[in-house]
């Protein structure tokens, strides 16, 4: 097994992990943290499987969606906007 491999089973398994706490947390809040660990990991899965050049672009968009994702789902809940001016 080569290290690529080994780095693309580790962040796999993170993701598998991160997905099946995601889909059993009952808690809306306590599954935020998860969500983004599994789009950090798959992230690490694009960059490693796909070795060319534009393999590091897919995987940069889908970080930089996936983080914007995440900070309008957590804004969202913290409260959003205050419009009490």
């Amino acid at each position: 097994m080569t290290p690529q491999e080994a780095a693309v089973m580790v962040c796999a398994a993170i993701a598998v992990y991160a997905a099946i706490r995601v889909a059993l947390e009952p808690d809306t809040l306590r599954k935020l943290p998860f969500l983004n660990v599994l789009s950090f990991a798959i992230t690490g899965v694009i960059a490693l499987v796909l070795p060319h050049p534009l393999g590091i672009v897919a995987a940069a968009a889908y970080f930089v969606g996936s983080t914007l994702e995440s900070n309008a789902i957590a804004s969202t809940y913290a409260g959003g906007l205050d419009r009490r001016e």
